[in-house]
């Protein structure tokens, strides 16, 4: 029991070092590519908007994004349509986010991201 409660621990203060430091970085951009293609994005669309967002959104932001795309009751499992999408992003989450999400798609999609 103590060495898994020293192993937790050395988890934890690993993780808030990490985290804060950039260090967790690749880990969570390749976790935000991922839904992106998860979620029908092209893979360069999606390599591109992730490593936009990881940069510029921190963990809770990007924790509640991934939320708030979540379907709730009675929704199809992907958006129907971008009205759809941007109701989905606009629930749960902060003006911040909303902005980032919305200027990474256009700069992404024209190549210029």
């Amino acid at each position: 029991m103590r060495k898994l409660l020293a192993a937790l621990a050395a988890l934890a203060i690993l993780a808030a070092v990490a985290v804060p430091t950039g260090l967790a970085d690749p880990l969570i951009r390749y976790r935000v590519h991922a839904a992106l293609v998860e979620g029908g994005m092209s893979d360069q669309r999606a390599d591109c908007m992730a490593g936009r967002m990881v940069k510029r959104l921190s963990l809770w932001q990007l924790y509640k994004l991934h939320r708030a795309m979540a379907p709730l009751a009675g929704e199809s499992e992907q958006p129907g349509g971008i009205g759809e999408t941007i109701k989905r992003l606009r629930r749960g989450t902060d003006t911040e986010t909303v902005a980032v999400v919305t200027t990474s798609a256009g700069l992404c999609a024209a190549g210029i991201g």
